[in-house]
This record gives structure tokens, sequence and C-alpha cells, in this order.
């Protein structure tokens, strides 16, 4: 069995195999939003709080921070984005940049058990970022495409996951730590998309036995009702294998998908995550209590 397990300072969540599906709340990022990278580029975090705690309350286990702002101090936001959402929330974080420096700014004030967002299996930045992920104990994403680009072969992709991992070995990070993106591709653009990846996170399950995640609404892109689509995939991708997704627990379908699996998996003992979000509550002055059943008259 693998673990994958992330922490704030006093939280921990697991990625794993026979554990209840993790999503990664992806709102915290202002790429396609233009309010929200202005107002990060001039300090004022208050939608960046907003979004944090209405994921949580909407059901996300982790949060996604990323602070990819064109011509902006990236190292600087993403150090403060992650302060502030340390200081309202116990949710423990992704930290998600291509820039190193940001990186491993972010890392350097994060507290507890940070998951990267990413690498890929391009040499010169595995030679940079799991080094990092090593000094500060982190476990991080593996982005299965390399100095080729994104292959349409699953197989390719398998072995740059592979690559990725046997190299993070190499600087002492065991398997356990890195979770792989298996790079999920528009399947309104490549008809295949959805059985190449599932096929896959099937394979990166029982050869590579590592822990995936993914960008759940890339499925979906160019479709019409893209959250059905997502929540479809999401479900059958569950059971092919995949352990988290970063996602938006905003939307409906993907939280029925999720816990749904969950249930079906065997994964939700005694449906009582499903029961929890689901049930609806006893109405005012009912004194019969929830979950009881109601008393039959005996026939005279």
């Amino acid at each position: 069995m693998t673990d994958t397990i992330v922490s704030s300072a006093t939280k921990e969540v697991v990625l794993g195999f026979e554990r209840p599906f993790v999503i990664i709340g992806e709102r915290i990022n202002p790429t396609g939003r233009k309010i929200l990278a202005a107002e990060m580029k001039e300090g004022d975090y208050s939608r960046v709080e907003a979004d944090a705690r209405a994921q949580i309350e909407a059901g996300a286990h982790m949060l996604d921070v990323n602070a990819g702002i064109p011509l902006a101090d990236e190292p600087r936001i993403l150090a403060e984005v992650i302060q502030l959402v340390q200081s309202i929330t116990d949710t423990p974080l992704c930290i998600d940049s291509s820039i190193i420096a940001a990186l491993q700014a972010g890392l350097e004030v994060y507290q507890g058990k940070a998951l990267v967002n990413s690498v890929t299996g391009e040499d010169e930045q595995m030679e940079q970022v799991l080094p990092l992920v090593k000094k500060y104990g982190a476990a991080v994403v593996a982005i299965s495409n390399d100095e080729t680009g994104i292959s349409q072969d699953p197989n390719v992709r398998f072995d740059v996951a592979k690559k990725i991992v046997e190299r993070a070995a190499d600087y002492g990070i065991p398997a356990c730590d890195v979770v792989v993106d298996p790079l999920v591709m528009p399947v309104g653009a490549v008809n295949t998309a959805g059985k190449q990846a599932l096929q896959l996170i099937h394979r990166l399950r029982t050869e590579l036995k590592v822990n995936t995640t993914c960008g759940a609404s890339n499925i979906s892109f160019g479709l019409p009702n893209r959250d059905g689509v997502n929540g479809a995939f999401l479900s059958m991708a569950i059971h092919a294998g995949m352990t988290s997704a970063i996602a938006n627990p905003m939307h409906k379908e993907v939280i029925n998908a999720t816990l749904g699996a969950d249930v079906m998996m065997g994964r939700d003992p005694d449906c009582m995550n499903w029961i929890k979000r689901f049930r609806e509550p006893a109405a005012e002055g009912d004194t019969a209590g929830r979950g009881r059943r109601p008393s039959r008259r005996r026939r005279a």
C-alpha cells in the first residue's frame, strides 16, 4: 500500500489506494482571472481568503496555491499568500509554481509537509526541483512530460513518470512522496483521451504503485456541460486508481462524483461521508430524531 502524507502544522491528509479520494481546490490561481491577478499583484488578498474559505466549506481536502502573475514578484506573493492561508485554516496546501525561486520562497514559510506542484521529466528541472523537495521534506507532483513535450502515446508518458520516480529515489525521495500527473488531454480534441488516461492511471497504480492527481477539468475543455463530463471522468478515474485531483469543489458534480465513487469502492465505511454530506436535516419540532424509523401502529 502506498500512502502519501501531506500536512499543515496540525492536520494531515493522506492520499492512498484504499483511502477516500482527495480533492485539491483549484481556485487560488490568478490564471484567467484578471481581477484576482490585479488584486494579488497589489497585495490585496481578500479574494484569496474568501476563495480559501469557500472551497473548504464546499469540501476541499487540500488547497492549491498559485501566484503566477506576469511581471509580478511571484516569490514574494506566493510566500505571502501561503502565510495568509495558513493563518486562517489548517488545511494542507499544494504549492504551485513553475518558478524555482517561488517554490523555494513558498517552502521556506510553509508550516508542515507541502505538496510541490510540480516537476517534469526534463533533466534540468529535476536537478532544480528535486533537491528542494528533499531539503524541505515535501511531496511532489510529477508531470508526465519531458524535453520532447507531451506525448500522445500513454506508454511514453508512463516511461517519463517512471524516470521521475527513479530520479527522485536518487535524491532520497521515496516513491510514496511522488504523486504522478498522467496529463489528461481534452477528450473533445482527442477522442481517445479519456480511455488513454484511464489505462495510464491503472498502470501507474498497479505497476509503478504511485498515487496520482490531475487537473480534472482538462478532460472537458471545449465541450458544453463541462461539469457533467468532469464528474463522469472522475468517477471512472477513481475506479482506475486515481487518488486525488485538482478541481473546483464548488461544482456539485465534482463532489457528487467523488463521494459517490468512494461509496462504490468501499472507501466510505457505512456511507457516513455520503450521509453526512447529503442527509436532510430533521424537520423543526421532530422529536423522533434523525435516523429513527417512525413507529407503526398495530392494527386492531
